[in-house]
């Protein structure tokens, strides 16, 4: 399978299981792969439809799916996060990303599921 096809495949089944999952019309507009400048590579999730509430109340469901997502996408998944529309309960992307050290010890020095106020983390694995 091609990157691109997997991309797709992977698209749609996310979508539809977050659709079944909240019983409500959720969107995955786009699915990207993508390696950074500082060093940080991943996978981001542009969503419509999807609701900062719904991350809390099926945090252990939505966190299970985007984990299967990052690994059929050969993407660690260390560092799973929602990005919020600023000012608002809409989430803009979810994000699998493997931090650079720089990165990593930003997020590393923080605390809480918000550590900034457009960033709600799902996952963040410490490293040894």
């Amino acid at each position: 399978m091609t990157i691109t096809e997997t991309l797709a495949k992977n698209r749609g089944d996310l979508e539809n299981k977050l659709r079944n999952l909240l019983a409500k019309p959720v969107f995955i507009l786009e699915l990207d792969a993508f390696a950074l400048p500082c060093g940080c590579k991943g996978a981001t999730i542009n969503t419509r439809g999807l609701q900062i509430d719904d991350l809390e109340i099926f945090e252990e469901h939505i966190n299970e799916y985007l984990k299967n997502t990052s690994e059929n996408l050969e993407v660690e998944p260390s560092f799973l996060f929602a990005r919020l529309v600023p000012g608002t309960a809409e989430v803009a992307s979810l994000n699998s990303r493997v931090l650079c050290n720089r990165c990593y010890m930003d997020f590393a020095c923080g605390t809480g599921k918000q550590p900034r106020p457009d960033i709600y983390i799902l996952n963040f694995s410490r490293r040894e």
